[in-house]
């Protein structure tokens, strides 16, 4: 690392401490050149930390590991988000990983053949840029969540934590993702008259919890997403658009759970008619709170590059951008595979991009511990 006046210079910058940066960050030490990694927020393993509270992941923990240290608890274990967020954080202790938390990186250009990256009033200049985060940053809200009227307590559930948020009275949870309808499930397990607006895109068959789950579906599902459905397969390019677009099907909740907690099920939500929820087949929704479980947008706005396509997503192959060369991006959703998102994929991801950082620039600088 070199330092001026006004300037921060690496050889790479990794934007994003998550798993996907953290991962990077492992794969970038073994080339001995000078990294650093800018996240946002003031804790490794913050973004998980601030999920609902009784969210837990798919995999069990055999799968949950980072190249170089697996998940310390036993190999069924389903791992909750406090365990992840410390995970990774005791995962950055072990590993040394040069961090700057608190540092949310606000834009993202290029001054000559150097990138240039400005986070509050600090600046950054480096060879290459990682952009270590996931495709969907920005909650998702339809324009007229605004017409609701302000008796009722809305929120994304991005924000949602637990019941006790939440006002008395019913609650609308909209959109029938796998977030959607854990939280919704969640809700009238506690005794709360809940309504659920959607309909899900199928879901897995069989129980992901015991025993056969743990063992033959999860690691069924695991070896198909990891191997078979990649960009260099057939049906994995048949298949990424649909995951890069559409609903991810119910994994751990099941249909016949929701109904059995008794969860009512409504039409999709169409408007706002006198402050109350209205479906598109007319019924209008007495509730005190809504939760809208509605997705994410592209959060690459701050990227000042002609790098982003139609949908304000980047345009790369397997993380690779050619039309900006030095700038790469891991963590997206089916960036090779359908596991590239995951805690599960993105050590293989990572491994790549810095073999493609090391053929750059071979032997032009050495490995330097960045302090934050």
């Amino acid at each position: 690392m070199t330092t001026d006046a006004a300037t921060e210079t690496f050889d790479t910058i990794v934007i994003g401490g998550g798993q996907a940066g953290l991962a990077m960050g492992h794969a970038l030490a073994k080339t001995r050149r000078s990294f650093v990694i800018l996240d946002a927020h003031p804790r490794v393993g913050d973004a998980w930390r601030t999920r609902w509270d009784s969210l837990r992941l798919f995999t069990p923990a055999r799968y949950c590991g980072l190249p170089g240290m697996s998940f310390p608890a036993s190999g069924g274990h389903f791992v909750t988000k406090d365990d992840m967020a410390d995970y990774l954080e005791a995962y950055a202790k072990r590993f040394d990983l040069p961090l700057c938390t608190s540092t949310r990186v606000d834009g993202l250009t290029r001054r000559g053949d150097r990138f240039v990256v400005t986070a509050g009033g600090r600046t950054f200049e480096a060879d290459n840029v990682v952009v270590a985060m996931a495709n969907f940053q920005q909650p998702k809200l339809p324009t007229f969540a605004a017409d609701l009227d302000s008796s009722i307590v809305q929120m994304h559930s991005h924000v949602y934590r637990n019941p006790a948020q939440l006002a008395d009275g019913a609650t609308l949870v909209v959109g029938v993702g796998n977030s959607g309808a854990e939280i919704a499930l969640e809700l009238a397990q506690e005794g709360r008259t809940t309504f659920l607006a959607g309909q899900e895109a199928g879901h897995i068959p069989g129980r992901i919890d015991n025993y056969v789950g743990r063992n033959i579906v999860v690691r069924l599902v695991r070896f198909l997403g990891h191997h078979i459905l990649t960009v260099r397969t057939p049906p994995g390019r048949k298949l990424r658009p649909k995951f890069l677009t559409e609903a991810t099907p119910l994994i751990r909740t099941k249909p016949k759970d929701l109904i059995a907690a008794g969860v009512e099920r409504v039409a999709k939500i169409a408007a706002v008619a006198d402050g109350r929820p209205v479906t598109d087949d007319g019924q209008v929704l007495d509730v005190a709170n809504v939760i809208w479980s509605t997705g994410y947008r592209p959060g690459f706005s701050w990227i000042d590059l002609p790098v982003l396509g139609d949908r304000q997503e980047p345009v790369h192959e397997r993380g690779v951008v050619a039309r900006e060369p030095g700038l790469y991006f891991i963590g997206l959703e089916f960036l090779f595979s359908a596991t590239s998102a995951t805690i599960t994929g993105v050590g293989r991801d990572a491994k790549r991009v810095a073999k493609h950082i090391a053929a750059r620039r071979v032997g032009k600088t050495t490995f330097a511990t960045a302090a934050a």
